[in-house]
């Protein structure tokens, strides 16, 4: 698989996702609750392992106590992905998300996109200034997430990231709460979509793309075809799977992907 550079770390384009395994579905209560049942510690390592198996590198997971220990178990069975960590709020600080990180070993940690988008709704965008220079001192590559594509405006002009994580849709308002809240109603709308990734266009550093697929609610085709269209040379995305759904879907989800890339590198240019 195609890798890029994020950082100091060579990335497979395509990521391995994982709100599924905390049960953050983006399709209501019920559906949290199946994903949390189903992902066992066991079945979530058979995941991993599947995604080495597939050319996949890489797995973006929060910094919380659940994907901590999984992950450590993982790689003490021998397994290799790299964590990109994520800030998790409801543990404390960001800064302490971001020393879990760093003390894990993982190279590279996002600041929470809810996070970021309640700060600009609220003009408190300043505090994430000496948050990325925390990071940077302790060694970690820093990026920032969004849904909101003014937070990433905002980001471009005053912060000194290393990536950024896009989010295709801001499904839900950010204003009062940072975090998603498990049952709250979400809409996606493609105006969404193209937003965020002509903005994408613009950008300065490298991008993660990430809900691409409205969560499950886009057609897999049509989805990693856009992708593909959307995604820079230097760009990867970020897929979160349910096996229970199919079995195979991860496997299927890296062809569409790589099935969409390889098309777009053949279409002449004009």
């Amino acid at each position: 698989m195609e890798t890029v550079k994020i950082g100091s770390s060579e990335v497979s384009r395509f990521i391995l996702g994982s709100n599924p395994f905390s049960g953050f579905s983006h399709q209501g209560h019920e559906r949290d609750t199946e994903m949390i049942h189903y992902y066992t510690c066991e079945r979530i390592k058979e995941t991993l392992r599947t995604a080495e198996s597939l050319g996949i590198n890489a797995i973006i997971a929060r910094a919380d106590h659940h994907m901590l220990r999984v992950l450590l178990e993982y790689w003490d069975e021998g397994g290799t992905l790299q964590w990109f960590g994520q800030t998790c709020p409801e543990l404390g600080s960001h800064y302490r998300s971001l020393d879990r990180v760093r003390s894990a070993g993982a190279p590279a940690c996002h600041i929470h996109g809810g996070y970021a988008d309640h700060l600009l709704a609220n003009d408190g965008c300043a505090e994430l200034v000496p948050l990325v220079a925390h990071a940077h001192k302790i060694g970690l590559t820093i990026g920032l997430a969004a849904h909101n594509p003014d937070t990433i405006r905002w980001a471009e002009r005053n912060l000194d990231v290393d990536y950024y994580m896009c989010a295709y849709y801001h499904s839900i308002d950010r204003g009062q709460s940072a975090e998603h809240r498990p049952g709250t109603d979400e809409v996606f709308y493609d105006a969404n979509r193209q937003a965020m990734t002509e903005l994408i266009q613009t950008l300065g550093k490298p991008v993660i793309h990430y809900k691409v697929l409205a969560a499950g609610r886009n057609d897999p085709a049509e989805a990693f075809e856009y992708v593909a269209r959307s995604m820079r040379p230097g760009d990867a995305v970020c897929v979160g799977i349910h096996t229970k759904d199919k079995p195979d879907m991860l496997a299927e989800d890296v062809a569409l992907l790589e099935r969409a890339l390889a098309a777009r590198s053949q279409t002449p240019t004009s």
